[in-house]
C-alpha cells in the first residue's frame, strides 16, 4: 500500500502526518492580540525562533496564525494577514523539518500559503467564507474544520443548544458535504469540536465529557483547549496559570482518542504524551 493510499499517513504538501499515535501542533500565533501571547512572535525572526523551539521540542505540526479569533476579536483585512502570516510560512519552511498548519479562514492566505510550503489548512469558520472552499480545494491540502456560530466577534453573547453534541455533530457532517461537493475528499477532513468557540462551560464539558462520540464521523479529532477559559472557570486561574489544567485535559483528550493536541506548551504535553504511550505499550 502506498503512503497516500495508507489512512495512518495523512499527506500534508511534501510531509506526511503520522496518525497511528497522538501528535502535538504548536501554537505560533503572529498577532498582536492573541489571548494568551499576543504581540510575542509578531515578528518574523521571533516567531522562526518559537517555530525551532517547538519543533525540538517535538512539534509535529506548526501552527502559524496571522488574526486572533479569541472572543470579542475584529477581523482583519486579507492583505494584512497575509503580509503576517507569509513571511513566517515561507522561513519555517525553508529552515525546519516540519509540518506547517495555517490557521485562517482567508482564501488569499490559504493559496499563498500552500504555495510557501504549508501543509495543513485549519480554519476555525470550517471554509465558510467565499471562496474558501475554492481556495482549499485547489491548494490539495488536508483542512481541519472546526465548530463555530457566528463570528469571534459575537460568539460568546449568549450560546445556546438544544444538544450540544447532536448539533456539533450535525454541523460539522454538514460541512463535510459541501468539502465534497467542492472536491475536497473524506480522506483529506480532520475536525475540531471547537472548545471554546460560541459555547459556555458547561457546553465545553459536556462536549468533552462525551468526544469520543464524534469517532462515528469517520475523521480524525484535533482537540484545542490550551490555557482556554474553561480551564480558568473551573481552577480559578488567569491564562499564566492554566499549564497543569492544559495538560490534565490533554491526557483525558488522548484516552478519548484525539490524534492531534494543538497546544502552547509542547514540551510538556510531549512529555504527557510519551508517558501515556509507555503504558499503554506495556504488558
Amino acid at each position: 500500500m502506498s503512503d497516500s493510499c495508507n489512512p495512518n499517513r495523512l499527506p500534508c504538501g511534501s510531509r506526511f502526518l503520522d496518525l497511528t499515535h497522538p501528535q502535538v501542533m504548536g501554537i505560533l500565533n503572529i498577532t498582536p492580540d492573541s489571548f494568551s501571547d499576543g504581540g510575542r512572535y509578531a515578528q518574523r525572526d521571533a516567531a522562526l525562533r518559537h517555530a525551532e523551539a517547538m519543533w525540538r521540542a517535538g512539534a509535529s505540526l506548526i501552527d502559524v496564525g496571522g488574526e486572533s479569533t479569541r472572543p470579542g476579536a475584529l477581523a482583519v483585512s486579507p492583505i494584512e494577514e497575509l503580509e503576517r502570516v507569509a513571511p513566517v510560512v515561507e522561513a519555517i519552511a525553508g529552515e525546519l523539518d516540519v509540518i506547517i498548519s495555517v490557521d485562517t479562514s482567508t482564501p488569499a492566505v490559504m493559496r499563498e500559503a500552500a504555495r510557501l510550503g504549508a501543509g495543513l489548512i485549519n480554519d476555525v469558520r470550517s471554509l465558510q467564507r467565499e471562496g474558501a472552499l475554492d481556495a482549499a480545494a485547489d491548494s490539495g491540502l488536508p483542512v481541519c474544520l472546526m465548530h463555530m456560530r457566528g463570528e469571534p466577534t459575537t460568539m460568546q453573547q449568549d450560546p445556546r443548544y438544544a444538544d450540544i453534541l447532536s448539533e456539533v455533530r450535525g454541523f460539522l457532517v454538514e460541512r463535510m458535504a459541501a468539502c465534497a461537493t467542492a472536491g475536497i475528499a473524506a480522506e483529506r477532513l480532520i475536525l475540531d469540536p471547537g472548545f471554546g468557540f460560541a459555547k459556555t462551560l458547561e457546553h465545553n464539558l459536556r462536549l468533552f465529557k462525551h468526544l469520543e462520540s464524534l469517532h462515528e464521523l469517520g475523521r480524525p479529532l484535533l482537540v484545542g483547549v490550551s490555557r482556554k477559559s474553561m480551564i480558568g472557570r473551573v481552577l480559578g486561574h488567569e491564562v499564566g496559570g492554566r499549564l497543569y489544567g492544559s495538560l490534565a485535559l490533554a491526557a483525558l483528550a488522548v484516552g478519548k482518542g484525539a490524534q492531534i493536541l494543538r497546544v502552547h506548551d509542547v514540551a510538556e504535553t510531549v512529555d504527557v504524551v510519551r508517558m501515556l504511550a509507555a503504558v499503554a505499550a506495556a504488558e
